[in-house]
C-alpha cells in the first residue's frame, strides 16, 4: 500500500478498500443521499448560463435563422439532454460506470478518428464536429471523461507499479498523447492542452514521482514552442494575449472586444440585456466568451457572484472527494472535478487577457450542447460518488 505521507489521497484504512478495488453491489446498496447542495450550486450556474444565452445570442441568432429565441431553445433542449444524463449518472451502480473505461476509451478514439475522415468537412477551418442530423456532436467533451475514468482505474489499480517509469508512467502518458495527437491533427491545440492538464494532475494525484512529470512537462512545453514556431499565424495568436491592442483588428481583435466588454459593465454592469460588444463586436459572445458579455451586463458584482458560485461548488467537490474511502472512488472523482475547474479557470483566463486564446467553453454558461451534456454528466457521475461520501 502506499505511504500516506506521498499520497494525500490514500487512507490508512483496509488496504483492500484503499486500493482502488471495483465496488460490489453490496456496496452500491450502501450507498446514502446525495449532496444537494453540489446540485443546488450546479442548477444555479445553469440558469445563470440559460439566462446569458438568451441575452448573448439574440441578436445573431435573428440574423442567422430570424428567430431571436433560436439558440436558446436549443440551449434549452440541450440542457434538458444533460438532465436526463446527469440522473442517469447519480443512480448508476457504481459496478456499471468501472466497466465503462475501456469501451468509453475506445468509444473516444472512434469518434476523434471520425472527425479526421472524408465524412466531417471542416468548421472555421477545424474539424472538431460530427453532425448527427440538427445537431453536431463534439467528442473532445466526451473524451475528457472517459480520460479521467481510465487513469483513475489504471493509478488506482497499479499503486505498487504508479512509481515506476516503464509500466508506470508510460501506459498513461501514451494513451494520453494518442488522443492530443488526434486533437492537434484537427487542430485543436486547446483540448489538447486541457487533456493533458486533465493527466498532470491526475499523476500528482495518484502519486507519480516528480522527476517523470517535470521531464515531461519540460518535453511538452518544448513541443508546444516548436507547433507555435512551425506556424507564424498560431504564434502570433499565442503571443497576441501580452498586448492585444498592438494589433487590435487582427490577431487581437476579439480579446480587444472582451477587454472593452470588461471595462463598459463598471461595477454593476449595464444591465442583462443591454450589452453593445455582443452587436457584432465581439465574435463567440454567447460561445466561449459569454463572460465578457456577463461583465458588461452584470459588472464585478455579477462577475464575482459566479466566480463565487464556482468557488462554492468546488468546495463540495472537494468534500466529494475526500469523503471517499476508495481510492479508485476518490480519483474517479477528483479527476471529474478537474475536468470542471479546468474549463471554469481557462476560459477566465482566456477572457481576461490572462493566457492565450485556447476555445475552451465557461462549464454550465457557454452555449453549446456537448459542452452542456458533458458538464451535466460530470456533476451527474460526482452526485453518485457523494452518496458514498464520508461527512
Amino acid at each position: 500500500m502506499a505511504k500516506t505521507k506521498k499520497n494525500t489521497f490514500v487512507d490508512k484504512g483496509d488496504s483492500k478498500t484503499v486500493k482502488g478495488a471495483t465496488p460490489t453491489r453490496g456496496q452500491d446498496a450502501a450507498q446514502g443521499g446525495f449532496d444537494w447542495w453540489l446540485l443546488t450550486l450546479a442548477l444555479i450556474l445553469l440558469s445563470i448560463g440559460l439566462i446569458m444565452v438568451l441575452s448573448a445570442s439574440g441578436i445573431m441568432a435573428e440574423e442567422s435563422s430570424g428567430d431571436k429565441y433560436y439558440f436558446f431553445k436549443r440551449q434549452l433542449l440541450f440542457a434538458g439532454a444533460g438532465g436526463v444524463g446527469l440522473w442517469i449518472a447519480a443512480l448508476m451502480p457504481r459496478h456499471w460506470l468501472y466497466r465503462l473505461q475501456y469501451p468509453a476509451i475506445f468509444l473516444s478514439l472512434l469518434m476523434l478518428l471520425v472527425t479526421l475522415s472524408p465524412l466531417v468537412h471542416p468548421i472555421n477551418g477545424a474539424k472538431r464536429w460530427i453532425p448527427l442530423g440538427p445537431v453536431s456532436i463534439q467528442p473532445m467533451e466526451f473524451v475528457k471523461i472517459s480520460l479521467a475514468l481510465y487513469l483513475a482505474y489504471f493509478m488506482s489499480a497499479k499503486q505498487d507499479l504508479i512509481k515506476t517509469f516503464s509500466r508506470g508512467v508510460i501506459p498513461p502518458f501514451a494513451v494520453t498523447g494518442l488522443f492530443c495527437f488526434l486533437l492537434l491533427l484537427q487542430p485543436d491545440f486547446g483540448s489538447a492542452v486541457v487533456l493533458a492538464g486533465i493527466l498532470f494532475f491526475m499523476c500528482i494525484a495518484g502519486g507519480t514521482r516528480f522527476i517523470y512529470l517535470f521531464f515531461t512537462l519540460a518535453l511538452a512545453v518544448a513541443g508546444a514552442m516548436a507547433l507555435a514556431i512551425a506556424s507564424p499565424y498560431r504564434l502570433r495568436r499565442l503571443l497576441a494575449f501580452l498586448d492585444p491592442f498592438e494589433d487590435a483588428h487582427n490577431t487581437g481583435y476579439q480579446l480587444v472586444q472582451s477587454l472593452l466588454a470588461f471595462g463598459s459593465g463598471g461595477f454593476f454592469g449595464v444591465g442583462v440585456g443591454a450589452s453593445r460588444q455582443k452587436m457584432f463586436y465581439l465574435p463567440e459572445s454567447h460561445n466561449d466568451f459569454i463572460m465578457s458579455v456577463l461583465a458588461e451586463e452584470l459588472g464585478f458584482v455579477g462577475v464575482t457572484v459566479v466566480m463565487l458560485l464556482f468557488a462554492l461548488l468546488f468546495w463540495r467537490c472537494y468534500r466529494v472527494i475526500m469523503g471517499q474511502r476508495n481510492l479508485r472512488d476518490r480519483l474517479t472523482a477528483f479527476g471529474i472535478t478537474c475536468i470542471i475547474a479546468m474549463g471554469a479557470v481557462m476560459n477566465l483566463a482566456v477572457v481576461m487577457g490572462v493566457a492565450p486564446p485556447k476555445g475552451v467553453p465557461m462549464p454550465f454558461l457557454s452555449y453549446g450542447g456537448s459542452n452542456l451534456v458533458a458538464t451535466l454528466l460530470c456533476v451527474g457521475l460526482l452526485l453518485n460518488f457523494s452518496r458514498t461520501s464520508r461527512e
